[in-house]
């Protein structure tokens, strides 16, 4: 991860919610400056923190935001929506038999040939080696169960998740409301 002192690509600005927390982790809640400067003049966020960078029209003058927050909060508690990103940030992008992490697809763990549903109880994220070595086979038949069992996770689940894998590029001005796992800091 490498921290810019410089402005990123766009000028981007980190989205906090009203208390001060990014709206996501992963992604990162980031808005594009058009969208923020129409944020402000709604009176929807506070500016946080700038860029040294100046926007202009004929009447008015402002620096681009670097961080905004939200004036209303927005609950964070919903359940997350069954997506296959959401699913391999459940399991931290690794095959739920072997732990790799390339290739990565859904796999029914009671096979949908024998009543199994496409639902967050049923679901894990496996390579596609996996996945055929397991075919349409129970976990008992197939001797392949599950590192861990497929259930629904919570928001406050996947933004843990989230925290683990972060982006590239952040700027200094964004360091203050992330909070990465500590051997990613250094």
């Amino acid at each position: 991860m490498e921290v810019l002192r410089h402005s990123p690509h766009g000028w981007p600005a980190l989205v906090l919610n009203a208390d001060f927390r990014p709206l996501s982790y992963y992604p990162l809640s980031l808005w594009g400056w058009q969208d923020v400067i129409k944020a402000v003049f709604l009176d929807r966020v506070d500016v946080v923190s700038t860029y040294d960078q100046m926007i202009h029209s004929p009447s008015f003058e402002m620096r681009l935001p670097s961080v905004v927050s939200l004036k209303q909060y927005v609950p964070q508690d919903r359940p997350p929506a069954f997506t296959r990103f959401n699913l391999f940030l459940r399991d931290d992008f690794t095959c739920q038999y072997c732990r790799r992490s390339e290739d990565l697809t859904f796999d029914h763990v009671i096979p949908r040939s024998r009543g199994g549903r496409t639902s967050w109880e049923n679901i894990v994220a496996a390579c596609s080696r996996c996945n055929l070595i397991k075919g349409g086979r129970m976990p008992a038949e197939a001797n392949m169960h599950p590192l861990h069992p497929p259930r629904r996770p919570s928001s406050h689940e996947l933004q843990a998740h989230g925290r683990r894998f972060p982006p590239n590029h952040l700027h200094a001005s964004w360091m203050d409301y992330l909070y990465w796992d500590s051997e990613l800091e250094a």
